[in-house]
């Protein structure tokens, strides 16, 4: 077992690099499009693993998902952008096991107010409609499914749905935004 402290300087060693991947990928949306594009035939794999980076930072992957259309064609988007965003979640999910893990979150979450101690997180439907929230709701949801310790078979299920559904609707958006565009 990890002693507290390591545990301590590691989740500050990961804050520190979330801050540091938010404002380079803030500040070079369009440079990741171009750099994924020089990748070649690895283009698929290397936007799977920004999707598992991006799981590190509060910055959604509905944009990438968007570029993944747009680059890959609608199915190859799709499915690039499903397992991406899968990849990305259970990232998230292991992360909430964790975090949970150091914060003794089993005993604090009594404690925490407006009844948010009663949530039905290992509802499917919860899981399911949670991830529904544009932008933000998924990365919320994986990672308060990793702290209130979901069972990871509900978890994959609910999350791969879902995950179907978004690359689904943004994958094929991104396709026809750029179609529209260009002439």
């Amino acid at each position: 077992m990890v002693p507290k402290r390591n545990e301590k300087v590691w989740m500050a060693i990961g804050l520190f690099f979330s801050v540091f991947l938010i404002c380079l990928v803030a500040r070079n949306l369009k440079d990741i499009e171009i750099l994924i594009q020089q990748f070649g035939i690895a283009a698929p794999l290397v936007t799977i693993l920004l999707y598992g980076l991006f799981a590190l930072t509060p910055i959604s992957t509905d944009p990438l998902t968007i570029i993944s259309g747009a680059l890959f064609g609608p199915l190859f988007g799709i499915l690039i952008s499903w397992i991406g965003n899968n990849l990305a979640a259970f990232v998230e999910y292991f992360f909430g096991t964790k975090v949970a893990r150091i914060t003794n979150f089993k005993s604090t979450k009594q404690h925490l107010p407006f009844g948010l101690s009663k949530l039905p997180v290992a509802s499917s439907w919860f899981l399911i409609f949670g991830r529904l929230i544009p932008g933000y709701g998924g990365k919320l949801i994986s990672f308060m499914a990793g702290m209130y310790h979901v069972p990871l078979i509900l978890y994959l299920w609910t999350t791969a749905f879902t995950n179907l559904l978004g690359s689904l609707l943004l994958s094929l958006g991104g396709f026809q935004i750029i179609h529209l565009l260009r002439p």
